[in-house]
């Protein structure tokens, strides 16, 4: 029997095994394709490491998450977070500004004439705040040092790719797995399996009265190369309000990647395809000839990303019995992946009051119940 047995080797999944194995406990991690797979929400070459939210306790949690980001950095001996200045715009500009001042991030309000002078590859009509802690995060190279960090390159069984998990037991002392390659027993499993999470959870697992109202979407990605030749690449932005645009530079080259948050249409996780959106496409077009003229609209390379999205936008962690649970990363987590680690390691070797605890940090903003599925009873699922 293992210590914990994780399902899904994305981000969360390598993030937990890191933490558990530097604990010194057993782990299995199951992965149904291979770390980085095609229909994964965690493959890509890039993310954004941001601060700004329009809320105190994410700002607070941004802020404690860079120090993990420093320590996984000086340990996997190498660059994982690129800093790029960012500028956020849009109706809720404000709201942000005052949630960083708030939890004491460091940003600067800038008028047009300033971002136009500094930032000339970007076209925006009003202010814009700066972030000068943002940074494009080399999210291939984060799952392979999370990898290499849980010793799962190593050929001992302790990363099993291409089983998917059919099934999940808990009888109140171990958890049975049933999949494709047979049958094991963990005293506890992390379920971060993304989309696939909630159907891995089922009525049984989750007891009367909750659910877990995920729904994944399949969003559409573009990436654009200089029209000519810059002075410098455009910065990190993302417009505040609906619709939600954002773009980063991509590491290594003078690509720059462009997306349009949470507006893919709904797709069964089984059932992702790779084709360009013939909806969200020109949206993408429309979305570089107003923000980005110096590069050039018609895009060098397409992408879809899978999201794991819960109707709040606020992820799920939490501990049923002996199942833990992390999903419901809404196109956001990534920069917060080595927090999730650890509380996740936390609620599968220490139990539930340890997630309380670990929050602790982030003051009455962020308490652990925000991310508990306590929040999803059938009542207020059918409301939202």
């Amino acid at each position: 029997m293992h210590d914990v047995a994780i399902v899904g080797a994305g981000l969360l999944g390598l993030a937990a095994a890191r933490e558990v194995v530097a604990r010194g406990r057993d782990v299995v991690v199951l992965e149904q394709a291979e770390i980085g797979h095609q229909d994964s929400g965690s493959k890509g070459g890039c993310r954004i490491f941001r601060l700004g939210y329009p809320d105190p306790g994410y700002v607070a949690a941004a802020l404690y998450a860079r120090e993990l980001w420093r320590e996984l950095e000086a340990e996997a001996g190498r660059l994982l977070l690129i800093p790029a200045p960012q500028l956020t715009f849009g109706p809720q500009l404000r709201a942000v500004h005052d949630a960083m001042t708030a939890a004491g991030a460091p940003c600067e309000l800038l008028a047009q004439p300033e971002v136009a002078r500094r930032f000339g590859a970007m076209a925006i009509a009003g202010e814009a705040l700066l972030e000068t802690q943002s940074c494009v995060i080399a999210a291939d190279q984060t799952l392979d040092a999370l990898a290499l960090a849980a010793g799962l390159r190593q050929p001992d069984g302790r990363l099993r790719t291409g089983v998917r998990v059919t099934r999940v037991t808990d009888d109140g002392r171990q958890v049975t797995l049933d999949t494709t390659a047979g049958t094991l027993t963990a005293r506890t499993v992390v379920l971060t399996a993304g989309p696939w999470t909630a159907g891995l959870l089922g009525p049984v697992l989750l007891g009367p009265g909750l659910t877990l109202p995920a729904q994944a979407t399949l969003e559409q990605i573009a990436y654009l190369e200089p029209a000519g030749p810059l002075r410098e690449p455009a910065p990190i932005f993302i417009r505040y309000g609906d619709p939600s645009p954002y773009g980063l530079p991509v590491p290594g080259t003078d690509r720059y990647k462009l997306g349009i948050h949470r507006s893919g249409p709904a797709v069964v996780a089984d059932e992702q395809f790779q084709d360009p959106d013939p909806t969200l496409m020109p949206q993408l077009l429309e979305v570089a000839r107003a923000y980005l003229p110096g590069y050039k609209p018609e895009p060098v390379a397409t992408e879809r990303c899978v999201y794991d999205n819960t109707p709040d936008e606020d992820f799920v962690v939490d501990r049923i019995g002996q199942v833990v649970i992390g999903c419901g990363t809404s196109g956001h987590g990534f920069k917060f992946g080595p927090l999730f680690g650890r509380w996740l390691a936390a609620l599968a070797l220490d139990g539930p009051a340890a997630l309380a605890d670990a929050a602790a940090p982030f003051g009455p903003a962020w308490p652990a119940s925000r991310f508990s599925l306590a929040r999803f009873t059938s009542d207020s699922a059918r409301a939202s």
